[in-house]
């Protein structure tokens, strides 16, 4: 493993429990050596991917290409104002009337 990437050093339980202080996380002791052994595992592991990625393995954040699944929009008939405000609660100058959501009516 190499020195030079810093992800193969050991996390210590020291820097649990300061980075459980930064993040205001309340832990047991129990939970700070689970999370010791667990944190030291997961460095271990990205040592290891470090050494198979070299610098001729472009960086991907997803192995395949994403795409946006979208339909064309199509032109349709479309309800009337006075359509669209027919069965509405309420109606004024041809919108919604609703309630004031801060609880003040205008």
């Amino acid at each position: 493993m190499s020195e030079t990437t810093g992800a193969s050093r050991e996390i210590s339980s020291t820097t649990v429990e300061h980075l459980a202080g930064l993040a205001r996380i309340a832990l047991t002791r129990d939970e700070i050596e689970g999370l010791t052994a667990e944190l030291s595992s997961i460095l271990t592991h990205v040592a290891k991917v470090a050494e198979v990625a070299g610098t001729d393995v472009p960086a991907t954040s997803h192995p395949i290409p994403l795409k946006n699944v979208t339909r064309p929009d199509v032109v349709a008939d479309v309800l009337t104002l006075e359509q669209s405000l027919a069965n509405a609660p309420d109606a004024a100058d041809g919108m919604f009337r609703v309630s004031s959501i801060l609880g003040e009516e205008q």
